[in-house]
């Protein structure tokens, strides 16, 4: 099966929306795909939420003032 990148933009939601729709969005994934998520402010919260359930995270604080959040699986 070939991997997939899913796109979630959750700008402009108020908490706890955007926690809710990342959550969701991960139970959804394959092993092999990983999801792109762009919000509005940084989501600190959300990474010891991922730490803990074994996703990586890749941020890149983007020139326009948005958060571009790369995630993916941890692989053993």
């Amino acid at each position: 099966m070939e991997a997939r990148i899913i796109e979630l933009n959750v700008c402009g939601l108020e908490p706890p929306e955007p926690m809710e729709r990342v959550l969701d969005a991960l139970s959804r994934l394959a092993p092999q795909d990983s999801l792109r998520m762009l919000i509005d402010r940084e989501p600190v919260p959300l990474y010891r939420i991922l730490r803990q359930n074994r996703y990586r995270h890749d941020t890149t604080a983007r020139d326009d003032g948005l958060y571009e959040i790369l995630i993916r699986l941890e692989q053993d």
